[in-house]
């Protein structure tokens, strides 16, 4: 039974891909519209500085303000826990 699921969750799933795949129609990108004014492109170095640097430099920088700002000042989680290093367990 569950192999009969998996094939069928597969086959929707590869089914459902075809079909958006042949409904999109990237032929239809390369007429411009009319009022179409792309601009230049972007260079490597631009396109891996504003996709790639500036995302990370961001979560760096929220994550610093996360840290920094925190209300729990507690740096060790288990300070407050008292373990006993000779417990026997009781069978």
């Amino acid at each position: 039974m569950d192999k009969k699921n998996a094939l069928r969750a597969g086959t929707l799933g590869a089914g459902t891909t075809l079909m958006m795949l042949l409904m999109s129609s990237p032929a239809l990108a390369l007429i411009r519209d009319d009022g179409d004014d792309p601009g230049p492109g972007l260079s490597v170095v631009q396109t891996l500085g504003l996709y790639v640097l500036l995302p990370l430099i961001l979560f760096g920088v929220i994550a610093g303000l996360v840290m920094v700002l925190s209300p729990n000042k507690n740096k060790t989680p288990s300070s407050n826990i008292n373990v006993k290093p000779d417990a026997q367990a009781k069978v």
